[in-house]
């Protein structure tokens, strides 16, 4: 997809925070940075990336819940989607080393990525995934290639303004998810800090800012949620 204008940051900023509002969240600090700045561009990574990235998250959850490591390695080989699997994942997929419950917890980035494709009609920070979702991506059991999935699951990539609104509001909202739970408080509806982080993690990834504050677009695993 092209570059486009992104949208005022300054004007996203105020429409989430009268979000967080609404949700009953606290607002983060005046000094809270901002994702970009006034005229920079943005877009979306390609979208057989994203596609890859998808797949190989969801065999990753699927190892969590049984998926033997047979089958896991021989569908990513089949696949072509070596190149595509982070060293972390690697070992899991392997030899299933690594933190289980991290690896659980990237539900929530396939779900987003599954939304970035098009394949999933919300990203309410109060809901879980949809019930959908499972139907959307690889049939792993049913021993759906990757190609297979490609041709039947008719992507239609977001447009990268109305993601970088959403990427302001999330991270707006792990800021926000961190400080109530901190505070021993329950977050609105029923979602964890860990799930809002997540689905950060898979916005900040796969948006592309330019502009001169802006450095290379991250690895997987080199985005940055401490801030």
């Amino acid at each position: 997809m092209s570059r486009r204008a992104a949208p005022n940051p300054r004007a996203v900023r105020e429409a989430s925070l009268d979000e967080l509002e609404r949700l009953g969240l606290p607002v983060p600090p005046p000094e809270f940075p901002l994702v970009w700045e006034p005229g920079d561009e943005v877009e979306l990574r390609p979208t057989t990336e994203m596609e890859a990235r998808a797949a190989v998250l969801h065999v990753v959850v699927a190892r969590c819940f049984g998926m033997p490591t047979e089958a896991a390695m021989g569908w990513l080989l089949g696949s072509h989607l070596i190149d595509f699997v982070t060293p972390p994942e690697w070992q899991f997929v392997m030899g299933n080393r690594g933190d289980h419950r991290s690896f659980v917890l990237h539900f929530d980035a396939v779900f987003t990525l599954a939304w970035l494709l098009g394949l999933s009609r919300h990203l309410d920070p109060t809901a879980p995934p949809e019930g959908r979702l499972m139907q959307s991506l690889p049939d792993l059991p049913g021993g759906e290639t990757f190609a297979d999935w490609r041709s039947r699951s008719l992507v239609a990539p977001r447009d990268p303004t109305e993601v970088a609104v959403l990427l302001d509001l999330y991270y707006c909202l792990d800021w926000a998810f961190q400080e109530v739970e901190k505070a021993g408080q329950a977050p609105p509806g029923e979602l964890t800090s860990n799930a809002i982080g997540q689905r950060r993690w898979a916005l900040e990834w796969a948006l592309i800012f330019h502009g001169p504050y802006h450095d290379e677009p991250p690895d997987w695993e080199e985005v940055d949620l401490s801030v």
